[in-house]
Formats: structure tokens, C-alpha cells, sequence
């Protein structure tokens, strides 16, 4: 963290930059963002956590979140799907429009939105049930599976669109728990594609993986791109670069710089951003 006037916040925070045509998804047209964030500011109790966030998510596209620890990126991804609601003293002000219609306004049905999303934690964590169980339970609970073969054909599509049908194929009786770290976490991303979510939201998604599982992971995100809506919290500034088209830099709350993946990486605009890409802050 900066404790000189070289690295603090200035006053002259950049222009955003034109987003650039979106990547066609399944969920609408390819000229408009999914997601955008519009003067957003959240506070826990007294704590400004953040402060007017203005950011468009391209749809089908993948965005990065990065920045320093507590400098507001998981508190943007939960403001998405309405999580922050379920904090006690939590406040959010400005707008989230998703789709061109306001997520927090009060004619919303907050299961509906959250519906619309998938989340994937930082750490790997199946329910107690079977495999099977893992990746139909929430299809079945929307009306989306009817039937013993509709279900498992489910489940099978799911399965394989994170390659794990093959490695779990004969086992799917058996708890979600028993598999490895990262089979536990492709578990999850079948769980969380398994009702056709628009958005996928993963909060640092390898940071409890070995660097094999992390790869595979990371080759499921590029291979979700186009079909999914994606925005990743990491800390890893290489799998930034890795699997993203876009990025954004939180600091202190603060977004001080957002772009395309060479823009942010290669040439930065913001010298906090560079300080935070070349290791300096963090």
C-alpha cells in the first residue's frame, strides 16, 4: 500500500474509454453491454466502500476485476446480482442496469435476477449431495428439468461442457465432496451453468487450485466466452492477461482505469495502475 505522494489517489482520474463492439452472446444483441454500472457507490455502515463506479460490462465477453486486497472488486461483483442485500448496514446508491433495466428497482423479483446469474466462489463448494444431485438440484427447483431422462440428459450436458462427464461418469451417486480440488470447481461451474444463467460471475476461482487445475479452469472460461456473460475477481495478474478481452483497476474504492486487455496491460494510462501491474503496490 502507497505511504508517499507518488501513489496516492490523485484528482485525475482518466476519461473512460470507449468500449469497444462487444462479442455476440446468446442473450441479446451484440452492440450493447450486458451490464453497466452508473455512478454506483456501496457503503458497509460508515465505510465508503465504493465510490462512483461508472463501467459497462460487454455481453459474451470476459472482464477482469483486479486491484489490491479490499479495494472494492468483490463488493462490485456481489452489487451485480443483489448479494449485498443479505449484508446486514449494507447501502447502495447510483444504478446497476442490466440489460437496459435497473437490477435494484423495486419492482424487481430479486430470485428472478439472481437466476440470471451463476456464481462461482473462491473456494471449491459442492453441496453434500451426489454429483448428479450437485448439478440438477437447481434446474429442478426452476421448472427447468422435468422427468428422470430430461434431468440426466441435463446433467450429462452440463457435465461435459466442463469436461468432467468422463472422469465422473461412473461415480455420479457419489458426494460432489469427494472429488479432487479441481474437479470440485468444475463441479461447481456445471452446477452454476446447469440453469442457464446469462452471467457468470467467478470470485478469485483458482486461488485455491494447484497450477494444473488452474489451467484447465482457465481454458473453461475461454471456452465459455460468446455463450456466457463473464467477470472474474483475480489477483493473478498473468491469468488476467490469460482469460481476459477486458479489464478493470480497483483502488480504495476507486475504479481508476478501464479498458481492453492490451490497454490496461501494455499500456496503462494511470501510473497506479502500472505501479499495481509491475508489483509496486499490491
Amino acid at each position: 500500500m502507497p505511504d508517499g505522494d507518488t501513489l496516492t489517489q490523485p484528482a485525475d482520474r482518466p476519461a473512460a474509454r470507449t468500449a469497444e463492439a462487444p462479442a455476440k452472446d446468446a442473450t441479446g444483441p451484440a452492440n450493447l453491454p450486458k451490464l453497466i454500472a452508473e455512478n454506483l457507490n456501496v457503503f458497509y455502515g460508515e465505510k465508503h466502500a465504493l465510490k462512483n463506479i461508472d463501467l459497462a460490462i460487454n455481453r459474451g465477453e470476459v472482464t477482469a476485476l483486479i486491484g489490491p486486497s479490499g479495494c472494492g472488486k468483490t463488493t462490485f461483483l456481489k452489487a451485480l446480482n443483489r448479494l449485498l442485500d443479505i449484508i446486514p448496514g449494507t447501502r447502495t446508491e447510483g444504478t446497476i442496469l442490466m440489460d437496459g433495466e435497473d437490477v435494484n428497482d423495486k419492482s424487481v423479483d430479486v430470485t428472478h435476477l439472481r437466476r440470471r446469474f451463476g456464481v462461482v466462489a473462491q473456494k471449491p463448494d459442492p453441496f453434500p449431495f451426489s454429483i448428479h444431485h450437485n448439478v440438477s438440484y437447481a434446474p429442478k427447483l426452476h421448472g427447468l428439468a422435468y422427468g428422470k431422462q430430461e434431468t440426466d440428459e441435463l446433467v450429462e450436458k452440463s457435465l461435459r461442457r466442463v469436461h468432467l462427464w468422463d472422469e465422473v461418469k461412473d461415480i455420479l451417486d457419489q458426494p460432489g465432496t469427494n472429488l479432487s480440488g479441481g474437479q470440485q470447481q468444475r463441479l461447481c461451474i456445471a452446477r452454476a451453468i446447469a440453469y442457464d444463467p446469462e452471467v457468470i460471475l467467478f470470485d478469485e476461482p483458482c486461488s485455491a487450485l494447484d497450477p494444473l487445475a488452474t489451467a484447465r479452469i482457465e481454458e473453461l472460461i475461454g471456452e465459455l466466452r460468446g455463450d456466457y456473460t463473464q467477470v472474474i475477481v483475480t489477483h493473478n495478474m498473468e491469468q488476467a492477461m490469460r482469460v481476459c478481452d477486458r479489464a478493470a483497476f480497483f483502488h480504495m474504492g476507486d475504479l481508476i482505469e478501464h479498458g481492453t486487455r492490451d490497454e490496461i496491460f501494455e499500456k496503462p494510462g494511470h501510473h497506479l495502475t502500472q505501479a499495481f501491474i509491475s508489483g509496486r503496490i499490491g
